[in-house]
């Protein structure tokens, strides 16, 4: 029961951030009732006047910079170039905590084996030997439960930023990809019979559950190995929060076809691009021979 409160507190929190992400930290024109945009002649100095530090410091040269990628190398292609450049520069100062929270998806199954063995034993001393079980897991694996943690934190208000960036550069707004709007959402796109955008969407939903689901597949994929070398029997063992993480996906997709298509575009390729860093450092740091 505690996990599941865990998951459902976690859940809340990851739709309350989704809902703030959507547009709600934007600043919108009165007038029109549309995020204001940041075009060529918008200055750093008006941002940090008329609105605040992280619009100005984050937000602005984001904007600025996929502004000045378009005309060489068209939106889709600049939207693709920051968010790469966004998620290698988050990755330098969090691979640490990167390579954590990959380590605890492989040692799940052990995790799970030591929570089997004393479920239902709630007197302090069976307590205390589980934690001392757990602790000795994480010495074993170099792990530090609190960096996984940390990792999410650090990149989050990075991962905004570029979110931001693209609702509001000026390039994206007006821009278009292959003859269609990305202010149009691929909701209303796909009710006027313009299917490309149904085609834009599938493919965003691929990108985002195969980044949610590849930590997953690796750490059942390396835990099935390790059995085969110890010739132990493998037994696939469900991961905890799996529930959850089918309540998110479906939470991002129900949101996304609302979305502008620019939005759709960015959340496929910050997906590609987690499914790169996510297969970096399972090969560079995971799967590296100690």
């Amino acid at each position: 029961m505690k996990n599941r409160k865990k998951q459902l507190l976690l859940l809340a929190v990851v739709v309350a951030v989704l809902f703030l992400a959507s547009g709600c930290s934007s600043p919108v024109d009165p007038e029109t009732n549309e995020v204001i945009q940041i075009t060529s002649e918008t200055t750093f100095s008006y941002m940090l006047e008329n609105e605040n530090w992280f619009n100005a410091f984050f937000v602005f040269p984001l904007a600025k910079l996929i502004n000045f990628l378009t005309p060489y190398v068209g939106v889709a292609l600049s939207v693709s170039i920051v968010t790469l450049l966004v998620h290698c520069i988050t990755l330098v100062f969090t691979i640490k905590s990167t390579v954590m929270t990959q380590k605890m998806q492989v040692i799940q199954p052990e995790m799970n084996r030591i929570t089997k063995k004393y479920e239902g034993k709630t007197d302090e001393r069976s307590q205390m030997a589980q934690a001392q079980e757990m602790q000795r897991l994480y010495k074993e694996h170099g792990i530090n439960p609190f960096s996984a943690i940390l990792s999410s934190f650090i990149q989050l208000p990075i991962i905004m930023a570029i979110y931001m960036s693209v609702q509001r550069a000026e390039s994206v707004v007006e821009g278009t990809l292959w003859g269609l709007s990305l202010k149009q959402t691929p909701l209303s796109g796909i009710l006027n019979g313009e299917w490309l955008y149904l085609v834009i969407f599938v493919f965003m939903a691929l990108c985002q559950i195969g980044s949610m689901m590849l930590p997953q597949f690796l750490a059942n994929h390396r835990a099935k190995k390790e059995a085969e070398q110890h010739h132990r029997k493998y037994v696939k063992t469900k991961q905890p929060g799996s529930n959850m993480m089918i309540y998110m996906m479906i939470f991002i997709l129900v949101i996304s076809i609302n979305w502008p298509a620019a939005m759709t575009i960015y959340w496929a390729v910050s997906s590609l691009v987690t499914i790169c860093k996510t297969l970096f450092v399972q090969l560079v740091y995971i799967n590296k021979k100690k």
